[in-house]
């Protein structure tokens, strides 16, 4: 069966990882993500992609350890875009949304970091349960002390206790808790809404907020406004640019053509 199934209606993409029993990714499966995502990433005509789980109890509890028992090593190939095929792909200037249908823990929670907005099922929970099994949570290590407080980041990496859904919500990990049944359906609602924007400027966003994380406040603002980032530089240049304005000075929806 093909673990990674996708379907697309209009500019978005819904990726569902769908391995039973728990959705965990092995060395295939990332390389097929990779692939994915990559695809997203180069098509002109999709603008939003969704990521959820198949079934209704995991999102993804990450690795694969059983096929780690069997061969596949935590340092092998797992294709573009590193694990999970997201959270090092590069140029991925198109907004993701994580759709968290159930367990997300260890590199699920880091696949589901990597996401642009997370939407949890009111049944979620997380966890970062590397430490007891004598390895690191890398991606979550590297991100989480920069997306909530250091104290709580840490305790949740050094004792890898589970949490739920509201005290994610309390430490702004997601943006959204809702009844199960209704979790898809919100998740299109916000892709319909963004897939109707304005590609270029998420495009310009998504590479500022990656170019200014580690540099300082003016240093950013000088690579912004001397064009020197290459998503900048297109926006300013655009069609789309023009339409905005003339749409506003109009009374008008703006008509955004990508371009």
């Amino acid at each position: 069966m093909d673990p990674v199934k996708t379907r697309r209606e209009g500019a978005i993409l819904e990726v569902t990882l769908d391995r039973p029993k728990a959705n965990a990714i092995d060395l295939a499966t990332s390389r097929i993500m990779g692939d994915v995502f990559a695809g997203f990433r180069d098509d002109p005509d999709l603008r939003v992609a969704i990521l959820t789980g198949g079934g209704d109890k995991f999102f993804c509890p990450g690795w694969d350890l059983k096929a780690a028992n069997d061969g596949d090593a935590v340092d092998g190939d797992y294709g573009l875009g590193g694990f999970g095929g997201l959270q090092e792909l590069r140029g991925l200037n198109k907004p993701v949304i994580a759709a968290v249908n159930g367990i997300a823990c260890g590199g699920g929670l880091e696949l589901a970091l990597s996401a642009d907005m997370i939407l949890a099922a009111d049944h979620a929970t997380f966890a970062l349960p590397e430490i007891r099994s004598g390895t690191v949570a890398d991606a979550a290590s590297v991100k989480l002390p920069k997306r909530i407080a250091y104290h709580v980041a840490m305790e949740l990496l050094l004792t890898g206790r589970w949490f739920d859904v509201h005290e994610a919500k309390g430490w702004g990990l997601i943006n959204e808790i809702l009844p199960a049944d209704q979790l898809m359906n919100r998740a299109w609602e916000l892709a319909r809404l963004l897939a109707s924007g304005p590609p270029l400027v998420y495009a310009a966003i998504k590479e500022i907020v990656r170019d200014a994380e580690d540099a300082k406040f003016q240093d950013a603002m000088n690579r912004i406004t001397q064009r020197q980032l290459a998503t900048v530089d297109t926006l300013y240049s655009s069609e789309d640019q023009a339409e905005g304005a003339r749409a506003f000075a109009e009374k008008r929806d703006p008509v955004w053509k990508g371009r």
